[in-house]
């Protein structure tokens, strides 16, 4: 029996929930090939149990993951690398050249992460963030491809959610494992026309034109699947996928020219949150015009938050990028 916090996809990948704030809110991908294994992304510390499970479940060693790839560095997609990695004797770590050193030495990372949450908050979520021995890491470029099993992984450098973001395509499945680079879409947001996906400015490194070019690579080797780590596999054809990237660029575009026009306005974080949850909202409400707004808040609201957090800090660096 398949446990209830892994999701088979297909071409030997599978999405294992991580139990990050909900169900069905953040997931790490496992994919395996001729006996071997890759997670990419880990979740938190907490959330190793649940990736070690899934190793179990297919009966595969320990031995058999090579790869551990974290799409960045930020603690929902890195936090458990440390600690996941003293569980895998044979597995390297692959990390953007800009997040490697904070995989290594997690202390800016961690200080980082409790400027934007709370030095309390951070300890009693993400807990004691393991170094790892930088023997054991490598560090991506862009373009450079790797073997896993009989498949090749490409991986590219992907800013515009974050400089320290790299997302990896997989021809086998013709999908891209994408971090937040492609936004966000929880199983919730599933409507009657078509998925809904938004983009996520979280704090320090929001770029939209970085993105848009980030986003017009992914689209250049026309993509069916798109697996984003909020969450869970999205697409199905080309033509859904470029659908999901208008969407999500159109709204990362209005959301910029929204701050912009807030930039001088009192209480301005309120002023963002108010700016980013109504456009959410709207779009969202476009495509499931019986969802209440109320519910649509709700699900939104950890992720209005950070938006208006990354979009004040992108305001502040001259709104470039």
């Amino acid at each position: 029996m398949t446990p209830d916090f892994i999701a088979p996809l297909s071409h030997g990948i599978f999405a294992i929930d991580t139990g990050f704030v909900r169900p069905h809110f953040d997931v790490a991908y496992l994919m395996v090939d001729a006996g071997r294994a890759a997670f990419i992304d880990t979740g938190l510390n907490s959330s190793v149990p649940n990736l070690l499970a899934a190793l179990d479940w297919l009966g595969l060693a320990r031995d058999a993951v090579d790869w551990v790839i974290p799409t960045h560095v930020h603690l929902d997609h890195a936090g458990g690398a440390g600690l996941l990695m003293q569980q895998l004797p044979h597995a390297t770590l692959l990390a953007h050249p800009r997040g490697a050193p904070h995989l290594i030495d997690p202390g800016a990372l961690v200080a980082g992460a409790s400027a934007v949450y709370g030095a309390d908050e951070v300890a009693r979520i993400y807990g004691q963030i393991q170094p790892i021995a930088s023997e054991r890491v490598q560090t991506s470029s862009d373009g450079q491809r790797i073997r896993l099993g009989e498949r090749e992984l490409l991986l590219i450098d992907s800013p515009g959610h974050a400089r320290h973001h790299h997302c990896i395509w997989d021809g086998a499945s013709r999908g891209w494992f994408t971090g937040d680079t492609f936004g966000i879409s929880y199983p919730e947001c599933d409507a009657p026309g078509g998925r809904y996906i938004f983009p996520t400015s979280t704090p320090v490194q929001f770029e939209p034109e970085a993105l848009h070019r980030s986003v017009q690579r992914m689209l250049e080797q026309a993509p069916v699947w798109m697996y984003p780590t909020h969450c869970g596999r999205i697409g199905g054809s080309e033509a859904e996928v470029k659908r999901l990237a208008a969407l999500l660029l159109e709204q990362a575009d209005t959301m910029a020219a929204g701050a912009r026009e807030l930039i001088a306005a009192p209480e301005r974080h309120a002023a963002l949150k108010r700016s980013v949850e109504a456009l959410f909202s709207d779009r969202w409400h476009w495509l499931d015009p019986g969802r209440k707004q109320a519910e649509i808040a709700e699900l939104i609201a950890i992720d209005v938050e950070l938006n208006a957090q990354g979009l004040g800090v992108w305001l502040d660096r001259g709104a470039r990028g």
